[in-house]
């Protein structure tokens, strides 16, 4: 059995969020020890590096209780885990074109800079007035 602590350091999580992640439901309620101290089995271990993982690849909590929910009865087709990773893949490649205009923003004003002084600045004329952008690259950026 592990400790809190133990756990986090294994899974590279902070103490706190093993916490959250409990009271929110996306890790059981921890077996206690006569003193109160939280007990943690492989299965938690597991479970966690899981939620760790799928936390990486940038999923939602809430896709994250899905896929916990699937593979907690795996008898379920796998179509649902498939839609929900397509899900992911979408979103990362509408996170991926927004990134790429904003790269091409910042070089395109960073290129328009005459670095000559403040007054004259493109890149804080820029910043000052979004029209004078050339992509669109406001939305949830």
């Amino acid at each position: 059995m592990l400790t809190i602590g133990t756990l986090a350091k294994r899974t590279g999580t902070k103490v706190q969020t093993i916490r959250y992640y409990e009271q929110i439901g996306l890790l059981p309620e921890p077996g206690r020890t006569e003193g109160g101290q939280r007990r943690y089995g492989d299965s938690d271990l597991d479970r966690l590096a899981f939620i760790r993982h799928a936390r990486q690849l940038g999923f939602t909590l809430e896709a994250i209780r899905e896929l916990l929910d699937l593979s907690d009865n795996p008898d379920r087709s796998c179509a649902d885990v498939d839609r929900i990773a397509h899900r992911q893949l979408k979103e990362v490649e509408v996170r991926i074109t927004r990134l790429d205009a904003l790269r091409k923003e910042l070089k395109r004003m960073l290129g328009e800079c005459s670095r000559d002084t403040v007054a004259d600045c493109r890149v804080l004329e820029v910043l000052r007035d979004h029209a004078a952008c050339l992509t669109d690259h406001g939305q949830g950026v």
